[in-house]
């Protein structure tokens, strides 16, 4: 009894030791290489420890063990360079001098900027042309399943959470990405030259042999749908690379003018009529009728609610106010508001120069309006002052020289597309606020052929084109490169 008795002893001695040294080693391990053998776990440090580190105002806790920094603390211990370029302080860049250096600038008319600054926008720009790779993001199989989550209602705020952040706090982020902390979503588009570039065609996988007449982006979803002549209803899931086609509906003996999802993402479809537009609250759908008719019908009933009647025939419609006015135009050039509310015309006025009315568009915030009319003439105007009686344009756009058939603003309303399917490659950008053309668009080497519709995907990355080639052409914006994939 008393050889077993001494035999547990010597085992329980030694199991103590083997413990004792395991303790030594992660206090040498942690001592060494901090969180990366002791992961953190919240709740079980003793209660009066956590009572006296909070008395003594703890500035911040991160991972490594809720360890305590201060704010001085954390800047003394930030990494320096090992070299520093004196002259780079002293020496000024001229970056308006060189048409390459032109879209480092942050505002229209900045020119001298020091070389310090030069290089980090450098920097900066090459990390916008040269994203970092799939295979290298932790979180890249998140990333493909969440894709569209990027424009937050963060945005709002005036800036965006930087790729891969979950929590910026987390030090294992920041040492995960080359990207800055904070991406600002309210930057300037600068005019001159526009940053794109040409993905695979968004229908490529299911091209048709017919006239594309509508491509829109789902709002809330990586979807676009596209529909023309041939009686086919195509969805494709968007990511630039394989534009995987979804679903593909064929309509017998019905080929398809025009189609459109609800702007609230709940229903979509095809419609008949070769002219429509539905409400920003997806409530109403106001078709151009016969002659000088504008049908206005419930999207809930699918029901006629009402009927609008202009003096000459109804042509173009474009929706404003979240859904609560309308405006057309058409054959007496005269450009009409409507309240829906009371079914009642309360302005009009003649688009100046305007003799037959063919297109209209307003911006996202209702601020602007853009009149298309046959003769290839695009008149801007501020709604506001237009109500108020001023009849001239901030603007009048002459770049196209026949009928222009559409217009679209995109999401911010920085770009304005205009375009007329008349004539090939007969599709401009415009700068907003500037109203100038973009002088490297349309492409030179690349054809568009006849442009017949087109649309920006909710976060304006994409812009998607259909032409009478029954393609849909796809670009990438690079000025909205806060939205992962450009959506």
């Amino acid at each position: 009894m008393n050889k077993k008795k001494k035999r547990k002893e010597h085992n329980e001695e030694d199991e103590k030791l083997v413990i004792e040294q395991e303790r030594e080693m992660k206090k040498l391990e942690n001592s060494l290489f901090g969180s990366l053998y002791s992961p953190v776990e919240f709740g079980k440090e003793d209660k009066e420890e956590i009572q006296d580190k909070l008395e003594k105002g703890s500035a911040l806790f991160i991972m490594d063990q809720l360890l305590e920094i201060s704010n001085d603390e954390l800047e003394t211990k930030q990494r320096k360079p090992v070299w520093v370029d004196e002259e780079e302080d002293k020496t000024n860049i001229n970056i308006a001098k060189v048409n390459r250096l032109r879209k480092l600038r942050m505002e229209d008319d900045e020119s001298l900027i020091s070389g310090s600054d030069y290089v980090s926008r450098l920097r900066a720009q090459h990390i916008k042309l040269n994203p970092g790779t799939e295979w290298a993001q932790f979180d890249s199989r998140s990333r493909n399943d969440k894709s569209f989550d990027d424009e937050s209602s963060d945005e709002e705020n005036g800036a965006v959470l930087a790729h891969n952040y979950k929590n910026v706090e987390a030090v294992e982020d920041i040492l995960q990405t080359n990207e800055n902390l904070v991406v600002r979503s309210s930057t300037k588009l600068l005019p001159g030259r526009l940053e794109y570039s040409r993905l695979v065609d968004a229908n490529a996988e299911d091209p048709s042999n017919a006239p594309i007449n509508s491509v829109q982006f789902h709002r809330n979803a990586q979807l676009l749908l596209a529909a023309g002549l041939d009686r086919r209803l195509r969805f494709f899931q968007i990511d630039g690379k394989w534009n995987t086609k979804i679903q593909s509906i064929f309509l017998d003996d019905c080929p398809i003018r025009k189609a459109s999802f609800l702007p609230d993402g709940s229903q979509g479809g095809e419609k008949l009529g070769s002219v429509f537009e539905v409400s920003t609250d997806s409530s109403t759908i106001a078709f151009v009728g016969n002659e000088r008719y504008i049908l206005l019908v419930s999207t809930k009933t699918k029901e006629l609610i009402g009927t609008l009647k202009m003096n000459g025939t109804a042509r173009s419609l474009a929706f404003a106010d979240d859904g609560q006015q309308l405006l057309s135009s058409g054959g007496d050039g005269q450009v009409y508001h409507w309240d829906l509310r009371t079914r009642a015309c309360f302005h009009k006025a003649v688009d100046a120069g305007c003799i037959n009315g063919t297109s209209l568009s307003t911006s996202p915030n209702g601020k602007l309006f853009a009149a298309g009319s046959d003769s290839g003439i695009v008149n801007v105007y501020n709604r506001e002052e237009f109500l108020g009686g001023k009849r001239e344009p901030i603007k009048t756009i002459e770049n196209l020289t026949t009928k222009v058939d559409f217009l679209k603003f995109n999401n911010d309303a920085q770009i304005l597309a205009i375009s007329s399917s008349m004539k090939k490659n007969s599709l401009k950008l415009i700068h907003v606020p500037s109203f100038t053309v973009f002088s490297n668009w349309p492409p030179l080497k690349k054809s568009l052929q006849y442009p017949l519709c087109l649309d920006f995907s909710p976060g304006g990355g994409f812009m998607a084109m259909g032409n009478a080639s029954g393609k849909v052409l796809l670009h990438k914006q690079h000025h909205y490169n806060h939205a992962k994939k450009g959506m």
